[in-house]
């Protein structure tokens, strides 16, 4: 039985997003051993030490180290977590970077603003054009410099629109403030912060339309960023893909 399942949690669409998911459900047991084990002992005390039962206080304190024991193997459980499941599924991300920019993935910028995405593609050449941050001409250009002649098939999408089965690279980053890209059906986010761009890829492994929006609190309108990304036959992506760059020449 899987505990993230039964609480609700999307269907997973990423390669990775199965390892993901297998230390939530071991995290859910493990607090729901907790919650069982903590409410046991609240409803013990509460017997044990009702005040019919003990009028007079007792000033010389717990005796049994039964309770840090149990302090001691919670500790345990929590290492195991950390060292046998997080690490190892951190170490493999990272590990995989390495292996992901061989195999020709599909490499897209996501700019972050006040409250919205802008996907960056680099068409055709595969070479993302220079932006120039003095270019913007308002809220959502990422201000592509049209003297780069790398940028001259560049096209911009108001929407993410990726092939099935091809791995994806995307160049996260922000306009204004901290953002949080987050993709929950890929299990995978990360924080876009103004002057960086941090990469994340993930594999998508089933067709879908979804929706993503921001993990990060970022102003008043910040439960209104949402937006819209498309996983899609190989076929049809590159057939949309090709349209958008000719288009741009």
């Amino acid at each position: 039985m899987s505990p993230s399942k039964f609480l609700g949690i999307p269907e997973n669409f990423s390669a990775h997003g199965g390892q993901v998911d297998h230390m939530l459900d071991v995290v859910h047991w493990f607090m729901f051993v907790l919650f069982i084990g903590w409410t046991i002992f609240f409803l013990y005390c509460i017997v044990r030490f009702w005040h019919r039962r003990s009028p007079k206080a007792s000033y010389t304190g717990v005796k049994s180290h039964l309770s840090s024991h149990l302090e001691v193997g919670v500790v345990i459980v929590e290492a195991v977590l950390l060292m046998g499941f997080a690490f190892p599924l951190w170490a493999e991300r990272v590990d995989n970077w390495k292996v992901v920019q061989t195999l020709n993935p599909q490499r897209v910028r996501v700019v972050g603003w006040q409250f919205g995405w802008t996907y960056h593609y680099p068409g055709a050449d595969g070479k993302f054009g220079r932006v120039n941050p003095a270019l913007m001409s308002g809220v959502g250009d990422i201000g592509l410099d049209l003297d780069d002649p790398n940028a001259l098939d560049d096209f911009t999408s108001p929407i993410l629109k990726l092939p099935v089965n091809r791995p994806a690279v995307l160049n996260i980053t922000s306009t204004d403030v901290i953002h949080n890209y987050h993709i929950v059906p890929m299990r995978i986010q990360q924080d876009a912060i103004p002057g960086r761009e941090i990469p994340m890829w993930f594999t998508p492994v089933k067709t879908l339309e979804t929706f993503v929006v921001c993990g990060q609190l970022c102003g008043e309108n910040h439960g209104n960023m949402i937006g819209t990304m498309e996983v899609v036959a190989a076929e049809e992506f590159d057939s949309w893909f090709d349209g958008q760059s000719k288009a741009k020449l």
